[in-house]
């Protein structure tokens, strides 16, 4: 059955790391049997460019009207002396909220072959596989009333509001109690709850679901300051780490690290009609042009997409395997090299198409 995928390669580094993906994509349709055809629109800084909306009218069309959607990266100090509405993030946000994208997955995983890539000593890392399940279209990222007032004194002062309602912690544990029952059978919720009431309730809300309707699934809490330094100390306890917006876009960016490098960790946000795929890594504008970037977070964030919005699980496992087949070889993009020799993000896009066809 033929599957159209929405692709936003965006701003910086966006095109080329998406370019790379869908050489994959190429391979899997002429050798595996996938029948898959990508549209692009523009989205985040480029999206401003183009048509005046960091989320413009013709990619929300675009991204409705197709299976999947393959996102690069948004945001560059040339957009930042915007509007805040008119800025690259804005438009990552809106998309996500249109999308209801509530859900988004996180791996961490330290692949064998990049034990000593990591700053982390090997026995701590070895065999490190976390999944971090952070929500997504709510807390402090969305709460209303927001802003930067002016005090009756002269004194400006800004303010954000943190809320979640039952039904938006309900939804994002129930994903993450069903991820780890494919896993380790074990969940870790991370607030704030000793000084935070929001995160109170979402404990409170977290244990009654899981009292009710997942008591088979072994359930943890810590507080977010004891998880940052528990993620780096023993990271081989987490296996599902459920969290906030704002908790978990801090500690899926802490966890990357122990893969060694942030262009390593894929993610998937999923909604009830909707998904989209993209590496957690930003846009690295001091990089781009300069095809240095490493584009294994965009291709594994592929290998997602095939997984779970596609229905070919089969296709998804041998990217990940051709992407271990090139590790195997010895092959680094800079950030990897520790050093060593290097290869471009084209090279190591060419060496995953080559591993790939192997598999054939």
């Amino acid at each position: 059955m033929s599957v159209k995928i929405a692709v936003l390669p965006g701003d910086g580094i966006g095109k080329e790391i998406v370019d790379e993906a869908l050489k994959v994509l190429e391979v899997l349709n002429r050798s595996f049997g996938l029948d898959a055809t990508w549209e692009e629109g523009t989205i985040g800084g480029i999206g401003y460019d183009v048509a005046g909306d960091p989320y413009p009218e013709a990619t929300q069309k675009l991204v409705k009207a197709s299976d999947a959607v393959l996102l690069g990266a948004v945001g560059g100090p040339k957009w930042e002396p915007l509007a805040k509405p008119l800025r690259p993030e804005a438009g990552l946000l809106r998309i996500r909220e249109d999308l209801g994208l509530f859900a988004n997955y996180r791996p961490a995983k330290v692949f064998k072959q990049l034990v000593n890539a990591s700053t982390l000593k090997p026995e701590v890392i070895s065999g490190v596989d976390i999944l971090v399940v952070r929500e997504l279209v709510s807390g402090i990222y969305f709460g209303q009333p927001r802003g930067i007032e002016e005090l009756p004194n002269g004194e400006k002062r800004g303010f954000n509001t943190l809320a979640y309602k039952t039904s938006e912690i309900q939804r994002i544990a129930r994903k993450a109690f069903e991820a780890a029952r494919l896993r380790s059978n074990r969940v870790c919720s991370i607030d704030k709850a000793n000084v935070l009431e929001a995160t109170e309730y979402w404990r409170e809300v977290v244990t009654e679901l899981h009292a009710a309707e997942y008591s088979d699934v072994e359930l943890s809490h810590m507080y977010v300051d004891n998880a940052a330094m528990q993620l780096i100390r023993n990271p081989k306890q987490f296996d599902v780490i459920v969290t906030t917006n704002m908790f978990g876009d801090i500690l899926s960016d802490e966890a990357s690290m122990l893969t060694g490098s942030i262009g390593m960790l894929p993610s998937a946000s999923i909604g009830v009609d909707y998904a989209m795929y993209e590496p957690i890594h930003g846009s690295a504008p001091d990089i781009a042009g300069q095809n240095k970037a490493n584009p294994l977070a965009t291709i594994l964030s592929a290998a997602m997409m095939l997984r779970f919005s596609l229905n070919r699980a089969d296709l998804a496992d041998k990217v990940e395997q051709a992407v271990e087949n090139t590790l195997d070889a010895g092959v680094r993009t800079i950030d990897l090299a520790d050093g060593g020799a290097f290869v471009s993000c084209s090279g190591m896009g060419d060496a995953v198409c080559e591993a790939l066809e192997a598999l054939a």
